[in-house]
């Protein structure tokens, strides 16, 4: 292998991980952000920070729909760069790239999961305080 295609290899291995954390990071901040108006207050209420700055989280109720849209967007993203087919590809070849760390997967994951308890809280919640 020439040295312009092993440049080319390391370029797209390191634009590939680039990207990946990038949209891991994009969809935990999208999570996080979709939960901080209805989930995050109840976490901090039950493990026992309190404040009037708790309740000053609910003011981001109406943006919830561009968070959420922030996260599954990133998601999509995520999982599309892991999880997508490859290529047939021989090793060392300018197209193999390397198999995504598991830090990454753990994060989409995650991600996924922020987001869909984000998005199942208001369906939840009333059956919930039935009880």
């Amino acid at each position: 292998m020439d040295t312009r295609s092993e440049t080319i290899q390391a370029t797209g291995t390191a634009g590939q991980a680039a990207r990946q954390g990038l949209a891991v990071t994009g969809g935990l901040l999208g999570g996080l952000a979709a939960m901080s108006c209805c989930i995050m207050p109840l976490v901090l209420f039950s493990l026992g920070a309190g404040g009037a700055w708790i309740g000053n989280l609910t003011a981001l109720a109406p943006y919830q729909p561009i968070f959420v849209t922030m996260a599954l967007g990133s998601i999509g993203y995520g999982f599309w760069l892991v999880y997508r087919r490859r290529e047939a590809c021989a090793d060392g070849d300018a197209c193999a790239r390397p198999l995504p760390k598991r830090s990454v997967k753990l994060g989409l994951w995650a991600a996924t999961f922020m987001t869909a308890a984000a998005l199942a809280f208001p369906f939840v919640a009333p059956i919930l305080l039935e009880i």
